[in-house]
């Protein structure tokens, strides 16, 4: 990795500003119903404490739009955090300002302090340099450990870098760069890419990315349907995007020049309505009737891909093959999932529908990496660059 690591930081009796994607859900009584990302952040956190670093944690939760809400408050994951380490987590119920600097002051070696949501600031967002530089005096030392906020220049994120020196990526951040990076850098042959969701313009840039890398590019949820049409394959009433139709046929077009083995659903299960009490029914050619619309990829279609799973060395793996959701319509996601979960290829997951599958499918320990960032794994699979990786000190 071309980024400085903690691993490369003494962070012994200094104050380091961490950047944490604490963005939990909360139930109507305030609780934490799951504490996933919390655990994920748990390795950085302990490794600066375990070095006598002194650390400020601070991440956004919801969308509070820029004003405090005491629905979307921090303070509950200062509560399940102190749980999780065996000590007291101090919580300032501020970012910035007076309390944030003296709560932040008082801080020992080993000792860690919660911010309140950074999203109650409007500046974040906007990426106020004010408001970076308030941040920064926190602290003299910044890592990143949110990969899921690393596609947005925000204060924290980007800005605050350019008044805190060293940026580091924490353990989290580094696991995402290597992962990704390899899939994207240098991929270990065959490399498939399984593509699926709603809709084709939602992952143009992806798609056209794949293309540069994998040797087998695997369709499957809605989006399917666009491509079928674009070949002219009759999809009855499935979800199509028809101003899309150009465009899949030219990535249909670029798969064939670029000898990419681009794969579309041989049959489908389908149904009258998208409905929980639908009946699933099997069209067992491309094409669907005209009174039926798809929800999820057929027997012969998952097996046909499973074969190509099975001779993988590298595997990406976004969106889902169907209305997972719901049960009738969740075989193809599930056995996507089991034919990765099998395969011995560095597997990479991202995306929250897919990791809900991987989840649900109860797979999860057999996957390389499953990305934390939906949004940002798919920008960087895309080739784009993103502002938090970017603002980074290099090595």
């Amino acid at each position: 990795m071309s980024k400085l690591s903690v691993r490369d930081i003494d962070p012994k009796g200094k104050r380091i500003f961490m950047r944490v994607d604490f963005n939990v859900p909360l139930n109507d009584a305030g609780e934490i119903t799951d504490d996933t990302r919390i655990v994920a952040a748990l390795p950085t956190i302990k490794y600066l404490l375990e070095r006598g670093g002194r650390v400020i944690l601070a991440s956004h939760l919801g969308r509070p739009k820029g004003k405090p809400n005491p629905k979307m408050s921090l303070k509950p994951a200062a509560t399940r955090l102190s749980q999780l380490l065996g000590k007291p987590v101090a919580f300032a119920a501020d970012c910035v300002g007076a309390e944030a600097e003296s709560a932040a002051h008082a801080l020992e070696d080993g000792g860690v302090l919660l911010l309140e949501n950074l999203r109650f600031h409007l500046e974040e967002e906007k990426n106020v340099p004010e408001f970076a530089q308030k941040l920064a005096a926190l602290a003299e030392i910044y890592v990143d450990d949110a990969f899921g906020s690393a596609h947005r220049a925000h204060a924290s994120t980007e800005g605050i870098t350019h008044y805190l020196s060293p940026s580091a990526a924490g353990l989290l951040m580094e696991k995402e760069l290597e992962y990704l990076g390899k899939a994207v850098g240098h991929p270990e042959r065959p490399y498939v890419a399984i593509v699926g969701g709603a809709k084709v313009s939602d992952k143009i840039e992806l798609l056209q990315n794949l293309m540069k890398f994998a040797d087998s590019i695997l369709i499957g949820g809605a989006m399917a349907y666009t491509f079928l049409k674009a070949q002219g394959v009759e999809v009855g009433l499935s979800r199509v995007e028809a101003d899309k139709l150009d465009l899949a046929h030219e990535l249909l077009k670029t798969a064939a020049e670029r000898n990419v083995d681009l794969r579309l659903p041989q049959d489908h299960i389908v149904a009258e309505k998208l409905d929980a009490s639908a009946v699933a029914e099997l069209a067992p050619t491309p094409s669907i009737p005209a009174n039926r619309l798809g929800l999820d990829i057929g027997p012969a279609t998952r097996a046909d891909y499973a074969a190509q799973i099975a001779k993988a060395k590298t595997i990406v793996w976004n969106g889902p093959m169907g209305v997972f959701e719901i049960p009738q319509f969740a075989a193809g996601t599930v056995a996507i999932a089991n034919a990765v979960a099998i395969s011995s290829a560095v597997s990479i997951v991202g995306g929250g529908d897919s990791v809900a599958a991987i989840n649900q499918a109860g797979v999860e320990a057999k996957i390389s990496h499953i990305s934390t960032g939906g949004g940002a794994s798919l920008e960087f699979l895309s080739g784009l660059t993103l502002p938090g990786v970017a603002a980074l000190s290099e090595k």
